[in-house]
């Protein structure tokens, strides 16, 4: 019975952590671009995003991750075994990488607080998509363990999730350039209008 109560945590923990970590780089792309807006606006976004962030990783991130390591302890005290398969090394190291991505976040925070952080919003962008790949290859461990497919269906879930994650990439450059074709008309308006 422990097991399950282990598993059903651990799942919480899960999914409230990635919840964190899928949210907490798309702040870091709103509180960079509010580096491009005029003061005060860029000041009060900063402030808000900062907050937001600091929150964000203390209060749910941290202790979500925390949770879904103990139970993932716990999990492994009740089926010691489980310790052989080799599909379980590959979702623990994953699991080393994403914690370290969790750390490195804590890092970017201190950074943009500080106003020391050189990354666009593109870049953070691209960096949000990095716990996306990683989730979907642990899940994919978890399920099918040492029996991956590799047929091709699997290639083409594959296919459709790169496709997804260029069609997001895509969209966000699409609404960046339209916000510079705006910036640059309503310049472009304002010095025709003061000229005359």
């Amino acid at each position: 019975m422990n097991y399950f109560w282990f598993k059903a945590f651990h799942i919480v923990g899960i999914v409230a952590w990635f919840a964190g970590l899928f949210y907490l780089p798309r702040l870091f792309v709103y509180h960079a671009e509010a580096y491009e807006q005029p003061e005060p606006a860029q000041s009060i976004l900063k402030n808000q995003y900062q907050i937001m962030e600091k929150r964000l990783y203390s209060i749910i991130m941290t202790p979500a991750m925390l949770l879904t390591v103990a139970m993932a302890i716990a999990l492994i005290t009740t089926e010691p075994e489980v310790l052989r398969e080799p599909w379980l090394h590959a979702k623990l190291a994953l699991v080393v990488l994403l914690i370290g991505y969790h750390h490195y976040c804590k890092r970017l925070m201190k950074k943009l607080a500080a106003d020391e952080c050189k990354m666009t919003s593109q870049q953070f962008r691209w960096f949000n998509e990095f716990p996306t790949i990683l989730f979907i290859l642990v899940v994919m461990l978890a399920v099918f363990k040492n029996n991956l497919p590799t047929d091709i269906a699997a290639y083409g879930v594959v296919g459709l999730l790169i496709a997804f994650a260029a069609a997001i990439q895509l969209y966000a450059r699409k609404r960046r350039l339209d916000r510079e074709r705006a910036l640059s008309a309503d310049l472009s308006d304002a010095g025709v209008g003061s000229s005359t």
